[in-house]
């Protein structure tokens, strides 16, 4: 998209998002003894330890008890909810463990495709010295959306994987080979490469017994370095959900464009493709194109770290109102 450079932002400003959710376990929530019922059993039936929390439990409901600290009938208490953390090796040493934000994505699963990998590095663009490849950027983006659902309660299947790489704050992401299809080698001829990921995507829908079930597929594009251009969401001719599912997210940029850069303009669009991931994957399939890799404008939207995540934050917005629009 042209755009005038007055009106021009760079995007690290303005893309951020605060936090949608503060973590539950701060809050504690309470529970009534049942008659009967002494101090063990009401901790061990609210999933506490006698012998690992009855201190914080104690000095939590202090002034509620009975003699030699027995329940009251008439009480509430107040019960720890302790904290849980996630794991997952992909997203790298600094962030492979995870507190869980929320359960709000709880009964839905997420088939996360990055373009391109392994032999193939998708487009390249030039950043001053530099080279930008797709897959590196690609990747990066879906690991901060795979992270951002598995902290709200989604199951997710990263179907690209490097476990050398995990999330990466540096504008110049090093360009490597090491991507594997879910451990399978990506093989160089692209219709064999298409369909290795078709048939990972539509082998882990088979297990899962959700009923909300996307995949989403993340690319860049390339065209010439003069032609700015907004995310563009593809679906299938002849899925109607991905067809909604697509619409979703484009509201979401264009209401978050709308905030952050108000005389800017968004004209990310929605539109059917023939493509062989979108026709021959099982789930309701978006194909995503984040931006010109070859733009330089475009290139903020992916070298700044914070930017990356605000694109993922953005995604993750969308795919939360679909999954409200279909419970």
């Amino acid at each position: 998209m042209k755009m005038k450079v007055k009106h021009f932002y760079i995007l690290y400003l303005l893309l951020l998002l605060p936090a949608i959710l503060s973590a539950q376990t701060s809050k504690p929530i309470s529970s009534k003894p049942k008659n009967g019922e002494g101090l063990h059993s009401f901790m061990i039936r609210n999933h506490l330890s006698p012998k690992e929390d009855m201190e914080e439990f104690l000095q939590l409901n202090k002034g509620k008890f009975g003699s030699k600290n027995s329940l009251l009938l008439h009480e509430s208490y107040l019960i720890p909810v302790k904290q849980t953390n996630l794991f997952e090796s992909l997203f790298g040493k600094e962030r492979e463990t995870f507190p869980i934000e929320s359960d709000e994505m709880k009964g839905s699963v997420f088939y996360l495709v990055s373009g391109h990998g392994g032999p193939d590095p998708g487009a390249i663009g030039k950043y001053g010295s530099h080279e930008l490849h797709e897959d590196e950027y690609a990747y990066d983006i879906t690991l901060r959306l795979a992270k951002k659902l598995k902290e709200n309660g989604a199951k997710v299947h990263i179907i690209i994987q490097d476990p050398d790489d995990g999330i990466r704050d540096e504008q110049i992401l090093k360009y490597d080979n090491h991507e594997t299809c879910m451990g399978e080698t990506i093989p160089l001829n692209q219709i064999d490469r298409l369909k290795q990921r078709t048939n990972k995507v539509n082998e882990c829908f088979k297990k899962d017994t959700e009923k909300y079930r996307r995949a989403l597929v993340l690319h860049l594009d390339s065209r010439s370095k003069r032609k700015q251009i907004d995310v563009f969401f593809y679906h299938y001719k002849k899925s109607k959900n991905g067809k909604i599912l697509a619409t979703t997210l484009r509201d979401i940029f264009n209401e978050k464009y709308g905030e952050h850069q108000p005389s800017r303009g968004f004209e990310g669009t929605v539109s059917d493709r023939n493509l062989y991931i979108l026709r021959n994957t099982t789930p309701v399939s978006v194909f995503v194109e984040l931006g010109n890799i070859q733009n330089y404008r475009d290139q903020q939207r992916f070298v700044i770290a914070d930017n990356r995540q605000a694109l993922a934050n953005w995604l993750y917005l969308g795919l939360k109102k679909d999954f409200d629009n279909n419970k």
